[in-house]
Formats: C-alpha cells, sequence, structure tokens
C-alpha cells in the first residue's frame, strides 16, 4: 500500500474511521470493536481517525485500547476538538445525538483554549496516548463557523508550534466552510465528508486551492452514507443519513452498471474514486465489523482500469 506523507505522517491510501466502534446507530459488543480495529491494522492500515463526539468518548476508549499493544511510532491519530465533554451525573436515557450510549456524559461547544486543552487532554487519557499526530477542529460550521476561525483554529497553531500536535486541520461536511478556513487559518489538513465522491463533486473548488496551497485532503464518506456502498443499490439506499431520494437512485445504479461493464463492483470504483484528485491523501473509511474493513482494504487494494474512469465521467456529463 503506497502512502502520501503530510508533515512527515505517512497516512496511506486508507484510514479507518471511529465513529462506528462509538456505537453509531447501534450498539456493538467491546470485542467486536476490538476485533474490527485489529481487522484494519492485519490490512495494513496505519491511520485511525476518531473524536469524543464519537460514542462520548467510548470510540477513542476502544481505539486506544487496542492501539496500547502496538508500537507508536507506527501508527498515526486523530482526533477532534470544539466538543468538550463534561459529566451529567443527572441525565436519564441514551445519547440523542446518533450514539447508542447512555447520556452520563454531555457535549458542550467550547472553542476557547482552555476548552481545546481539556479536550485535548480527556482525549489523550482515553486513548492512553502521551501525544496526538493530527488534530481536527470538529464541525465549526454547524456551531459558530466564524468563532471556530478566528478563536479555535490559532489555538491549535498554537498547540503545532508549541511541538504537542504535529498537524492540524479541520473536519466538515461543508466545502465552503473548509474552504473558508484554509483561506484563514494555516492548516495542515481538511477532513472532508461525503462531498468529493464518485456520485458528485462539489468540491472540486476547495480540492484545487487545497492543492495549490499544499493542504492535505482526507476523504471520509466516500459511499454517501450507503448509497454507493453495495454492487446492487436498493430501493431503501440511504444518502445523507435519510432515505435516498429515487433520481440519486437511478444515477447509483447507472454508475455501478458501467462499472460491472468493465468488472468492477460499485463500492470498489467509489473507495478508490475518492483518490483520484490530487490534493487527497488518504481515503478513510468508517466500520464496525472486521470483515467490512478487510473488504475495504481488498477494494483499495484492487486493480481498476483507466478506462473505466472515462466511461464514468462520460456518464457524469450526460
Amino acid at each position: 500500500m503506497s502512502t502520501a506523507s503530510v508533515k512527515g505522517l505517512a497516512l496511506g491510501k486508507l484510514g479507518f474511521g471511529g465513529a462506528g466502534i462509538g456505537n453509531l446507530y447501534r450498539a456493538i459488543p467491546d470485542a467486536q470493536a476490538t476485533e474490527t480495529v485489529n481487522a484494519a491494522w492485519e490490512a495494513g492500515v496505519r491511520y485511525f481517525d476518531t473524536a469524543p463526539h464519537y460514542g462520548l468518548g467510548l470510540s477513542e476508549r476502544r481505539l486506544g485500547s487496542v492501539l496500547s499493544s502496538k508500537r507508536r511510532e507506527e501508527f498515526i491519530v486523530s482526533t477532534k476538538v470544539g466538543r468538550r465533554l463534561e459529566p451529567a451525573p443527572d441525565a436519564e436515557g441514551m445519547d440523542d445525538e446518533g450514539f447508542e450510549v447512555p447520556a452520563t456524559t454531555k457535549r458542550v461547544w467550547d472553542f476557547t483554549e482552555d476548552g481545546i486543552r481539556l479536550t485535548l487532554e480527556g482525549s489523550l487519557e482515553r486513548l492512553g496516548l502521551d501525544r496526538l499526530d493530527i488534530v481536527y477542529l470538529h464541525d465549526p460550521d454547524v456551531h459558530d463557523l466564524e468563532g471556530g476561525i478566528t478563536q479555535a483554529l490559532p489555538v491549535l497553531e498554537k498547540l503545532r508550534a508549541e511541538g504537542a500536535v504535529t498537524a492540524i486541520g479541520v473536519g466538515t461536511n461543508s466545502a465552503e466552510a473548509a474552504l473558508e478556513c484554509v483561506e484563514r487559518a494555516d492548516l495542515d489538513l481538511v477532513m472532508l465528508a461525503g462531498r468529493y465522491t464518485l456520485l458528485e463533486q462539489p468540491s472540486v473548488p476547495l480540492l484545487d486551492r487545497c492543492m495549490a496551497l499544499g493542504t492535505g485532503v482526507v476523504n471520509v464518506g466516500v459511499f454517501n452514507s450507503g448509497l454507493l456502498a453495495r454492487p446492487e443499490v436498493p430501493d431503501d439506499a440511504h444518502y445523507n443519513y435519510a432515505k435516498a431520494p429515487r433520481a440519486l437512485v437511478e444515477r447509483a445504479r447507472n454508475l455501478a452498471a458501467v462499472c460491472r461493464d468493465f468488472g468492477v463492483e460499485l463500492p470498489t470504483a467509489a473507495l478508490q474514486f475518492g483518490l483520484r484528485h490530487p490534493a487527497v491523501v488518504n481515503v478513510t473509511a468508517g466500520a464496525s465489523r472486521p470483515e467490512h474493513m478487510a473488504t475495504n482494504a481488498a477494494r483499495m487494494a484492487e486493480e481498476v482500469p483507466e478506462e473505466l474512469w472515462e466511461a464514468l465521467e462520460a456518464v457524469s456529463r450526460d
């Protein structure tokens, strides 16, 4: 597996996204989470992304428990700031932000220097690490984009200058928000979700600008919330975390048909397309089962004929 390097960090073509092992949408046993991370490792993955947001710290704890048995210099970890975790001892029930975990902890938006440093201290403790490779500002556009740019990103620049973290960036679903961040801060990376995929590429202006600035892009959400995740696109496929509109289902099926003509399955093309822009340094895919991570790695390693991309571009122009 070839690697791309950012600030001396070799991310590799494929990374592991930790939302699933934070019980995204459904609870999974600790043993399954462990097996999933180990499957990524066995497949050659060495870049692991997580966040306090994922399962109110559960993803970080589970990832850290597996990586504790690995040599620190052999892997790269990124986590995120912006949402600080606080105890919620009087809370009842389960988390209401998509993770199947008890709501004994709450998220608090905090872009202050003290808040960011506290957030990183908590992440290091849960991960069992003494340093972090990459820190992203998480979803600033969801809360306060201007505050994220003027308050939080300067803190990350300061932490990088201190040597507390090697590389910094922003993680978002919005290409427009990411573009504003890279124009106004000195970022090493952008983690962009679902905006540069085989289905749609509204982020090309952002990627072009990142290329000019020397900012790497970690591409996530390349399956468009599942729409491109299976060789045959079902009627109830999801897009942007909701049921996909009929027109997009048909578009995905047209792409799948072109792929079949070249002996390639739709998810394989979706994964590999995510690397086609030269600004993209890594595609990170989430998984909550070991077989999913093994399959993703096999798809990324598969030979795809160049003629397929030409055929897919022709379909996109129609």
